[in-house]
């Protein structure tokens, strides 16, 4: 995705080669804040608290968060320790454990002096077949929309449907059900975006979804039931992932700036 005219994925390594630089989502849709991790701790954190956000983008700054660890101390035992400190800031997250679990299974008979690269390359790797993914879907999603406008005479926009975390903010890039979306918008195909939340969530995010403030579509954000009785009629493409837990405030940042929110995702990170 571009900001301002620059390529971002949601996790990237710092300059230093070793550090990890998120976008901090609690600080979203107002400023864009970059906040760099550097040990175990601060990755968790950035879990806990939702700096980070969605199940795909969870897995990865878990991946790296044991990377930081094992850069740290590559032990048996400090590798179990960072395992059972990320792996309990979401119990229920799908993507971190699997992450997890392929990391430290791939490093447990590997000497410890090729821990950490060995880690760092996989963390890298994984970050890559998340995007790989989410162009296939986004690839795949819009054959539908695209055949949703023909049906509808090409004369009115094409309402989808989404729920919960599904823009590429939830992922390395692209997103998942919105990764359709803006393929479309970037054929001239007209989308509207109806993005809904769990009641909880709503209530604790002062702000909407940073997701759908980079696209520029125009996007109402409702609670779950009401959208569901608006959309009792009329042609739509729903789209639903694992909705995430509601957040907690954060602070944790290296760099801010103003955003001004482009359209187009990038193909590059």
């Amino acid at each position: 995705m571009k900001v301002d005219g620059v390529p971002y994925r949601t996790i990237w390594l710092a300059e230093d080669g070793w550090s990890v630089h998120v976008i901090d989502q609690t600080r979203l849709p107002h400023e864009l804040v970059i906040a760099r991790l550097t040990t175990v701790a601060e990755a968790a954190h950035a879990i806990r608290a939702m700096l980070v956000r969605g199940a795909p983008l969870i897995g990865a700054t878990a991946a790296y968060g044991l990377c930081l660890g094992l850069r740290a101390d590559p032990s048996d035992e400090a590798m179990d320790r960072a395992y059972e400190t990320l792996a309990e800031t979401r119990p229920t997250a799908v993507n971190l454990k699997w992450a997890l679990d392929d990391l430290r299974a791939r490093l447990r008979n590997r000497p410890r002096a090729e821990r950490a690269a060995t880690a760092y390359a996989r963390a890298r790797e994984i970050c890559d077949e998340d995007v790989a993914t989410n162009q296939a879907i986004g690839g795949h999603g819009l054959k539908i929309i695209e055949q949703a406008w023909t049906d509808a005479g090409k004369d009115r926009a094409v309402n989808v449907l989404t729920h919960c975390n599904a823009g590429w903010l939830a992922t390395v890039d692209w997103g998942t059900a919105l990764a359709p979306v803006y393929l479309a918008h970037d054929r001239g195909i007209p989308v509207h975006v109806w993005a809904t939340r769990p009641g909880r969530a709503i209530r604790v995010r002062r702000s909407p979804p940073g997701s759908w403030a980079v696209t520029g579509f125009p996007t109402p954000w409702w609670w779950t039931a009401p959208a569901a009785i608006s959309c009792s009629g009329g042609w739509w493409i729903s789209a639903s992932p694992a909705p995430t837990a509601p957040p907690r405030q954060a602070t944790s940042a290296t760099r801010s700036a103003p955003i001004s929110w482009p359209s187009r995702p990038a193909t590059t990170a």
